[in-house]
């Protein structure tokens, strides 16, 4: 597993560029960078944090995910990671829906979280701007401008 060549797994970066990840060979690594909308810092909380560190827990032991390295930023995440069952994008995919339901839930029903009411407006003012949302959009779609 080791020897795969480096030059593979940082293609995604160029890859991912578009709305949705293109994963073309299961069988590589891949680096994958995802951040919240506005580059917002949710994730300098650690009971925000450890919703995706327990997620990704579930997408190792339940979806084949593989983890060769990883950094949790305060805004953003960055992976170099394999599969061994699901399809990467499809891990990905259900990792970013339930972390961000979960973190969302979270802030809203922490009253000690000083600043959700400014994390929940400007996670519905991003989720007003994309059809796809029930209501709030956590993490920044793949694609759009990041700035």
């Amino acid at each position: 597993m080791i020897s795969r060549d480096w030059y593979d797994i940082l293609a995604i970066h160029l890859n991912c560029m578009s709305r949705n990840y293109k994963i073309r060979d299961q069988s590589k690594l891949y680096f994958v960078s995802y951040a919240t909308v506005n580059w917002i810092d949710v994730l300098i909380r650690p009971v925000y944090k450890d919703i995706v560190i327990d997620s990704l827990k579930y997408c190792i032991e339940n979806k084949g995910l593989e983890i060769y390295a990883w950094c949790i930023m305060t805004s953003h995440v960055h992976l170099i990671i394999g599969t061994k069952q699901d399809k990467i994008e499809y891990i990905l995919r259900d990792h970013k829906r339930h972390t961000s339901k979960e973190i969302t839930k979270a802030i809203s029903d922490n009253p000690q979280e000083s600043r959700h009411e400014w994390i929940l407006w400007m996670l519905e003012r991003a989720g007003k701007k994309n059809s796809n949302n029930e209501t709030y959009q956590f993490w920044h779609r793949n694609g759009e401008p990041s700035g």
